[in-house]
C-alpha cells in the first residue's frame, strides 16, 4: 500500500466551536496517539483527506511541524445526513511494525449452475505489517459445488500476513438458489392450546416499563 502524505496542522483550541470553524475552512479535526506519546491534536486538509480515507486503512504520512509521523486511521467520525468527516483518531505506527487491520474479502468467479454464493463475512482481521496493508484479499469460487462452505482458513493470504480471524469461521456458503427462498413455516398451535397476545405485556414487563 503506498502512502498518501498529508500537511498537518498543529491545533490549540478545542470544543465545537472550534471543530465548526475548523470544517468551514475546509479542515478535519483530528488527533494522533500511540507509542506511549501524549495525544497531538490536529487539523487536516478536508479534500485531501476525504480522498484518502476512500481507502480501507489508508496509511497517512503525516507532516507535522515539519517531522514525518506515520499513522492509520482507527475511527472516523461522520456527519449522519451529509456524509462530510467530523473527527479522525489516528494511531501512530512506525516502518517494520505489525499492526491487526480488518481487510476486505473479495469473491471471484461463479460456481455450478443452480447454486447461490452467500457471504458471511465481508473482512477478515489480518496482522501485517503496517507498510504492507493489502487492499483485500480474494477467493476465487469457480466451479464449487452446491454445499461447500469455505473458512476463513481456506482463504490465501499475502505473503507476511497472518490470520487473526478464527480460521474455522465461516465466510462463504455455496447454498440451492432454489431452495435458499424456502420459508420454514411456524407449527400450528395443537388444537385447544392457546397462544399469548403479542400486543399482552406480561406483568413483570409491565413492572419494567
Amino acid at each position: 500500500m503506498s502512502e498518501v502524505k498529508l500537511t498537518a496542522q498543529p491545533r490549540t483550541e478545542f470544543g465545537k466551536g472550534a471543530a465548526r470553524r475548523l470544517r468551514r475552512a475546509d479542515m478535519v479535526p483530528a488527533v494522533l496517539y500511540g507509542h506511549g506519546t501524549a495525544p497531538v491534536h490536529v487539523a487536516l486538509p478536508g479534500h485531501a483527506t476525504m480522498m484518502a480515507l476512500k481507502q480501507s486503512n489508508a496509511l497517512l504520512n503525516l507532516d507535522v511541524d515539519g517531522k514525518s509521523t506515520l499513522a492509520l486511521p482507527k475511527d472516523v467520525q461522520r456527519d449522519p445526513l451529509r456524509g462530510f468527516i467530523e473527527h479522525v483518531d489516528l494511531l501512530i505506527v512506525r516502518r517494520g511494525e505489525r499492526v491487526t487491520v480488518d481487510v476486505a474479502l473479495h469473491v471471484t468467479g461463479e460456481p455450478v449452475s443452480g447454486a447461490l454464493v452467500t457471504t458471511e463475512a465481508t473482512t477478515l482481521s489480518l496482522e501485517v505489517e503496517a507498510t504492507s496493508i493489502p487492499q483485500s484479499v480474494e477467493f476465487d469460487i469457480s466451479g464449487l459445488d452446491i454445499g461447500t462452505q469455505v473458512h476463513a482458513g481456506q482463504v490465501v493470504l499475502p505473503s507476511g500476513a497472518v490470520l487473526v480471524t478464527d480460521p474455522d469461521a465461516l465466510v462463504i456458503n455455496i447454498v440451492d438458489a432454489e431452495r435458499a427462498g424456502d420459508v420454514v413455516e411456524e407449527p400450528e398451535a395443537a388444537e385447544g392450546e392457546e397462544t399469548a397476545a403479542p400486543a399482552e405485556a406480561s406483568e413483570e414487563q409491565q413492572a419494567e416499563a
